[in-house]
């Protein structure tokens, strides 16, 4: 992998895992969307990682128009790199995962590098009030969904994004077969390095949050991309921190967010993305590691820059 001296964090803001009757503090609306990002960024996140949801409901949505309450708001307040979902949900076509990318032509956008089981689930069986009759339904429905990443969908995202808008990509892989898959397009000469590399752990459905399973991720993406790649990684729920924290040791880059974690601590909910965020710049900070700014990571990363989006 790419040896840095800075980290760069990213924040993953909403996502499309959770529901709003799970914490008070998820973002839902375009102003909440907008407020918590320019804050996550204020707090020392370099990229923000964006979603939308239905501001009536909090149900995930992929609409342009959503997205365009909160993407303009996010440019003019900070100088963060705007990283845009084509995952969406599993509910979602691929034509619905892309439209908002695909309009916006961001610095960045996630690439899901694999079909895969994603289950949320278990979420279903805790006791709680639910505010939305959607909720249950939603996260239930995973039990049975396959989350689609084909290879001709992810041929298709790279050719009409990366070579159609020069977008670049956060390539997320949540298993060590998305690794090959992701050196499949490379050898196809779809994918263009340098590659965010971005293992993600702890979904049911994909690797476990064992820190076996990083070391081996990270040996298996050293020998298929060399120095071609950054690596960044981070588990899902409980595992957050621990794992950010292994990924900076390794010389990693670092993910946090509402979207992987609502909690800030044991039994404690996070207030907000920044609160995450200020957490995981304490410990860099202690571990003697410097934080990226928004433009060390663009000059990292190969991003086309702020200038050139369209929105």
């Amino acid at each position: 992998m790419k040896k840095t001296k800075k980290v760069i964090i990213s924040c993953a803001v909403t996502g499309s895992a959770h529901t709003p009757s799970m914490s008070d503090y998820l973002p839902v609306t375009p102003d909440e969307i907008a407020t918590q990002a320019i804050d996550a960024a204020q707090a020392g996140a370099a990229i923000v990682h964006l979603h939308a949801r239905d501001p009536r409901t909090g149900e995930p949505t992929a609409d342009p128009a959503v997205f365009k309450q909160f993407l303009p708001r996010i440019k003019e307040g900070t100088d963060a790199v705007v990283n845009i979902t084509t995952g969406g949900s599993t509910t979602m076509t691929i034509d619905d995962r892309l439209a908002a990318a695909r309009w916006a032509q961001p610095e960045l956008a996630s690439m899901n590098m694999g079909s895969m089981n994603f289950g949320v689930f278990p979420a279903a069986d805790v006791e709680r009030v639910w505010k939305h009759e959607w909720e249950l339904k939603y996260l239930r429905a995973t039990e049975s969904a396959i989350f689609a990443n084909t290879f001709a969908q992810i041929a298709t995202t790279l050719r009409e994004l990366g070579d159609g808008a020069g977008t670049r990509f956060e390539y997320e892989c949540y298993d060590v077969g998305h690794l090959y898959n992701l050196a499949h397009m490379v050898d196809r000469g779809l994918a263009k390095p340098p590659f965010l590399v971005q293992c993600i752990f702890g979904i049911l459905g994909g690797i476990g949050a064992d820190p076996d399973n990083l070391q081996h991720m990270v040996t298996v993406a050293d020998r298929l991309f060399g120095d071609d790649y950054h690596l960044s990684a981070f588990a899902a729920g409980r595992h957050q921190f621990p794992f950010a924290t292994r990924s900076a040791l390794h010389g990693g880059h670092v993910r946090v967010g509402l979207e992987d974690s609502l909690y800030i601590g044991r039994g404690e909910l996070a207030t907000s993305n920044a609160q995450q965020v200020a957490k995981m710049a304490l410990i860099l900070t202690e571990l003697g590691k410097e934080i990226a700014t928004p433009d060390e990571a663009r000059a990292m990363l190969g991003l086309k820059g702020a200038e050139n989006v369209n929105f």
